[in-house]
Order: C-alpha cells, then sequence, then structure tokens
C-alpha cells in the first residue's frame, strides 16, 4: 500500500521544532509537522484561578484557535463569532489536561501557566502537535521561573507528546496527514509520556468497527511515534 506523502506505514512526518520562537513569551516552540504547523506560547501568571487559590497548588491550561487562512479556504475568526466551536473547546481542554498529567502542581506553586497553540498552517494532526510543541514551552517557562528564583526545580514528572495512527486503505499507519486523516476508514490521537505511560486516547471508527488487533496495532504504532518525538525534545531542551 502506498500513502499519498510516499512514506513508509511507519513513519512521522518531517518534525522540526523551534524554541524561543516567540520574543516576549516565558516559553515557546514552533513546531512543523510536515505542513502542519503551530506556534505554541507560555505566559507565567503568578496567581491561580479561584477555585485552587489557597490550596499550594499550580495550575497549567491552554487555549488553541486557528488563524483564518491555516486552511486552503478562509475560516472566519472565531472572535469575530462571539463564541468558540465545540471542536476548539474540546481541543484546548486536552491540551491542558495533557500537560497537567505530567505537571506537579504543589512543586509549581501557586503559579498559572497559560499555553496559547495558534495553527499557522494545518494539513492534520494539529491537536497533536499542540501537545507536543506545548511540552517544549511548557519546559522553557518552568526554566525561566527557575532562573527567576520563582520555584527551586522543574515541576514537570515526565515529557509528553502526541501523535495521530489510523486505519487507510486497510493498513494501519502512523502520523496521518489530511489526505488520509480525511478518508481514512478509523483514526486515532494517542497522548503518552516519554515513559510509556498513556495520558489519553481517542479513537474512532468512520465506516465500519474495527477490530483489538487493529486497535494493537495502531497504539504500537504510536508508541513508536512517541518515542522519536520524545527524543526531539529531549535533544532541543538539552
Amino acid at each position: 500500500m502506498t500513502r499519498p506523502s510516499g512514506r513508509a506505514l511507519d513513519q512521522l512526518r518531517s518534525i522540526e521544532l523551534i524554541p524561543g520562537f516567540a520574543k516576549y513569551a516565558e516559553g515557546s516552540c514552533l513546531i512543523k509537522c510536515g505542513e502542519t504547523h503551530v506556534l505554541c506560547t507560555a505566559t507565567v501568571e503568578e496567581k491561580v484561578p479561584p477555585f485552587i487559590k489557597g490550596t499550594g497548588l499550580g495550575w497549567v491550561t491552554a487555549e488553541y484557535g486557528m488563524l483564518p487562512r491555516a486552511t486552503l479556504e478562509r475560516t472566519d475568526r472565531e472572535a469575530a463569532k462571539g463564541k468558540q466551536s465545540g471542536r476548539t473547546q474540546e481541543i484546548q481542554r486536552l491540551i491542558g489536561r495533557s500537560l497537567r498529567a505530567i505537571t506537579d502542581r504543589a512543586a509549581l506553586g501557586e503559579i498559572q501557566i497559560k499555553l496559547d497553540c495558534d495553527v499557522l498552517q494545518a494539513d492534520g494532526g494539529t491537536r497533536c502537535a499542540s501537545i507536543t510543541g506545548s511540552y517544549v514551552a511548557l519546559h522553557l517557562a518552568c526554566q525561566t521561573l527557575v532562573a527567576r528564583g520563582k520555584i527551586k526545580q522543574i515541576p514537570l514528572t515526565d515529557s509528553v507528546a502526541a501523535i495521530s495512527c489510523g486505519i487507510y486503505n486497510g493498513a494501519a499507519v502512523l502520523d496521518l496527514d489530511y489526505a488520509e486523516d480525511s478518508t481514512a476508514q478509523a483514526d486515532a490521537n494517542f497522548v503518552l509520556t516519554g515513559k510509556n505511560g498513556i495520558v489519553e486516547i481517542q479513537g474512532t471508527a468512520e465506516e465500519k468497527p474495527f477490530s483489538e488487533d487493529q486497535f494493537t496495532a495502531l497504539l504500537k504504532l504510536a508508541q513508536k511515534g512517541i518515542r522519536e518525538l520524545t527524543e526531539k525534545q529531549k535533544k532541543i531542551l538539552g
């Protein structure tokens, strides 16, 4: 089976992580996954939401958005519509959950870190790229806090990254681009830690149910992809 991109079934798109891309953010990373490009920035606020104020715990949250010409045709800004779509809300909650899963909130203290994920160009896998890039931005923001003497050590217990896998033309494939994602028989997003912990799995059959064996094949592909992404994150962060 030949993929539209010509990649092997277990091959990631070309991945580039550019740390410190945004001048003013405490942490930032431009992530390029093939033709999908997402700018992730981390902002530190020395206050937390009211619902955890006084607990001694920190908070990590995220916002997500797509620029009007991130896709083939222009889409209106959600701000112009006066509300976020259900898809946007679901994705930014996923990003926030993924990052909190590897954050020691007690070690962070009553500090909030907000991740903004802005899709500059979309070709499938924008939520996965956002999580992978946001981890780098979050780590850099924590480094900034340590350098400023606000916290004693980086309060992250593991790394986290995300990748999509799917059943395309009957075969399990890694890292779907839009051409594959739009016609896949099944697709799933895997959020895993560097130590192979499972944070979240989102899977959907598009035509007919897929089997346990097919799911296992997708999980194995995802684990391979996450190992490669984790190595790239480590290399960038030193």
